[in-house]
């Protein structure tokens, strides 16, 4: 039965994407200004493809009702990333296969920095061959209203890293699971800040960086820009943490968790830190090309949402443990792409002093077959087999990024049972979406 069931599942999957090929081709809708609560003309749109390297599929504008429509052969088969301009900055809106209608939000921009609150701040610690690599994730909340984005080109967001440190990557993540890499500001003195949209709703922003750990130890000063947020440092088994005000929280997915009472604003903490920890296992990091939103000059990497995710859902949950535990070396590996700025793009200046970009990730090499070399043409079914495959790899992280986010909101206790469990049910619910297509 089981090999009867291994072997028409494939089948039956390309034969619900060849069924959305052959309809495909028409991708409309309305560009809605959130702020104002009205269609907005006279907006450019790029259509992007995230499982082809952000290749661009097509343009359009909005017209006077904020409606547009784009029919071509390569949309509705796969995902479409739909970047749209407006007030010189770039909104981006995910429109999966076989949804031909969507809505793309953009919003006026606020300049006032009570737009935003940061309520939480997790710093994760991780010995790696001699070095500490560090990575934080703040989480900025916007509840402004009428809703606005808050966005400074001179940087509007500050942070500030430990001395003798040095910044890797700046990337910011939305509510739909889109990591976008940042350019960074040197501020000097360790203090950085990166110039962004930030949405109504709640943005992560997350860094790394890397330190000396002579002799397994170090001795560090965490500086808090934002007055308010809760305090969590994150370390593996094995690492030994003290710091005035630090209380052991207990374990969470596998990780040793401290708390901290909120700092007021450019206030700081002393922790020390010593051993090498637990083995950490291995991973894989997902690219999907570059694009942009904001003022960026970097690519993010495009989450995608797979067709049918419901057989890997107790994987997913799983798999939770090794991200956490990885999460402080995923963020200084990840791949990168540059962006260059077009002629047509408003973008920020380039910092003098920015964040390195990492080294792209070198392709596979196809395993070599037995079988003999021979010319031939990829067939449709085996090109949306492979995509089905891509989907399901990159959402899986996102899924479990997400939920991992969720989990630390939690023990840090910035969010409320209500929320966690409303949170829960719509992580369920989009299980139960994806499934049926």
């Amino acid at each position: 039965m089981k090999a009867i069931r291994s072997r028409f599942l494939p089948i039956l999957i390309t034969s619900l994407f060849l069924s959305t090929v052959t309809q495909a081709g028409t991708l409309s809708g309305t560009v809605i200004n959130r702020t104002t609560g009205k269609p907005e003309p006279d907006v450019d749109l790029d259509l992007l493809s995230p499982t082809a390297g952000m290749a661009e599929l097509a343009t359009a504008k909005s017209d006077a009702q904020g409606h547009f429509s784009v029919t071509k052969e390569s949309i509705g088969a796969a995902p479409v990333l739909i970047r749209a301009t407006f007030h010189n900055v770039s909104y981006n809106t995910f429109a999966p296969p076989g949804r031909p209608e969507v809505e793309v939000e953009v919003f006026d921009i606020s300049k006032d920095l009570k737009t935003i609150s940061v309520p939480s701040h997790v710093i994760i610690f991780e010995p790696q061959e001699g070095k500490l690599v560090g990575a934080e994730e703040y989480s900025i909340q916007n509840a402004s209203q009428p809703p606005a984005a808050f966005y400074r080109t001179e940087g509007n967001f500050d942070f500030a890293i430990p001395d003798l440190a040095t910044l890797g990557q700046v990337s910011t993540t939305t509510s739909m699971g889109m990591a976008i890499t940042q350019a960074s500001i040197d501020k000097g003195k360790g203090r950085f800040a990166i110039a962004y949209p930030f949405r109504p709703g709640q943005t992560n922003v997350r860094l790394s960086y890397e330190l000396p750990y002579r002799n397994n130890s170090a001795t560090l000063k965490i500086s808090t820009v934002y007055s308010g947020a809760k305090l969590l440092v994150v370390v593996p088994p094995g690492v030994t943490v003290t710091g005035n005000g630090l209380v052991a929280a207990g374990q969470e997915q596998g990780m040793m968790v401290f708390t901290h009472d909120p700092l007021p604003a450019n206030g700081i903490f002393t922790v020390s830190l010593s051993g090498v920890g637990a083995p950490l296992p291995a991973s894989g990091d997902q690219g999907q090309g570059a694009a942009q939103e904001g003022n960026s000059r970097q690519g993010p990497e495009v989450i995608a949402a797979p067709s049918r995710l419901d057989d890997f859902k107790w994987y997913l949950f799983a798999g939770l443990a090794a991200l956490f535990a990885m999460g402080a070396i995923l963020l200084s590996r990840k791949q990168v792409v540059a962006v260059t700025a077009g002629g047509d793009e408003d973008v920020a200046p380039v910092p003098a002093k920015s964040a390195k970009a990492g080294t792209a990730a070198k392709p596979k090499k196809a395993a070599p077959s037995s079988a003999p070399s021979r010319a031939s043409t990829p067939s449709p079914s085996a090109d949306v087999s492979r995509e089905v495959e891509q989907h399901v790899d990159v959402s899986m992280d996102s899924l479990k990024d997400q939920i991992f986010r969720l989990e630390l909101r939690r023990q840090a206790g910035t969010i409320s049972e209500e929320d966690y469990a409303r949170e829960k049910v719509r992580f369920d619910k989009l299980l139960r979406d994806l499934v049926q297509g």
